[in-house]
């Protein structure tokens, strides 16, 4: 199975920072975020990758490349353990970039990935979402897959403050954790709002979601969203993700993110926390 990873957008909830880095690298703790992305798919057994990137995303393709000339430096200062972890970056998983020419939406960034899937179900991950599990999140949606053979996405309950920054499922449930989606709503309005089980970027897609791409007309905020092409397919379920999600959609979860990774680190765990509890006093 491919996996496809969008990572187009423009970032605009972080400027200035993301001027001319893209939100994608910034890093949590002491990895860019896109990394840990790719660490899920390849934990959960994918090893092709298609990055959808844009303008100004080329340092994307140079973090998962080779450098040769950090690799000489640290192998000569001895510095073995930094070493191996710069080439087993490069060495994760075959990696592919196409750029979307135009912002559009997640709809038509995920349209660049068709001929590369060449007809095979593919996982789609946000590039701006963590999960961290015992079973990676996409390995879960691949395991519902394999039982219903048709798209699967992860889903979450959202507290009521939240319901506007996600699609929403309308669905019936099924199982412990499962749900037979009867519609999605893109970004609603609480009173508007069809449930409080949200999307939380991350996707098992049947192919034939290429079809109902090319049929939507622009939705929310002028652009082919992901969520109408789905409503058009209408043969697809909700899993609750069992595991702890990072949204870093915005400069407070992006920092709460970063402190709870860091926190799971015995060599900064300490200082950390007292550093925490003195400001806090």
């Amino acid at each position: 199975m491919k996996a496809v990873i969008p990572a187009a957008g423009l970032g605009t909830r972080f400027l200035p920072a993301t001027k001319a880095q893209p939100k994608e690298m910034l890093p949590v703790f002491n990895k860019p975020t896109i990394q840990y992305v790719v660490e899920e798919a390849v934990s959960s057994g994918i090893d092709d990758i298609l990055i959808i990137t844009g303008k100004g995303k080329r340092s994307i393709e140079d973090h998962f490349d080779r450098a040769f000339e950090l690799e000489y430096f640290l192998q000569n200062c001895g510095k073995t353990d930094y070493l191996n972890e710069i080439e087993s970056i490069s060495e994760m998983a075959d990696i592919y970039y196409v750029r979307q020419k135009k912002q559009k939406g997640l709809g038509n960034a995920i349209s660049y990935a068709k001929k590369h899937i060449d007809g095979e179900p593919f996982a789609v991950l946000l590039g701006d979402t963590i999960t961290r599990s015992e079973i990676p999140c996409t390995k879960q949606l691949i395991n519902v897959y394999g039982r219903y053979e048709s798209t699967v996405i992860a889903i979450e309950e959202v507290p009521d403050e939240r319901v506007e920054r996600y699609g929403i499922i309308n669905g019936a449930k099924i199982g412990d954790s499962l749900y037979k989606i009867e519609d999605l709503v893109e970004k609603p309005k609480l009173e508007d709002a069809p449930s409080n089980l949200g999307i939380i970027g991350r996707y098992l897609l049947d192919p034939e979601i290429f079809d109902y791409i090319d049929e939507v007309p622009p939705g929310v905020g002028g652009e082919i969203q992901l969520t109408d092409a789905l409503n058009l397919f209408n043969e697809s379920y909700g899993c609750i993700f069992n595991g702890k999600i990072h949204d870093i959609g915005n400069t407070v979860d992006w920092l709460k993110s970063s402190i709870e990774i860091a926190l799971e680190h015995d060599d900064v765990k300490d200082e950390l926390m007292e550093y925490l509890a003195s400001i806090l006093k």
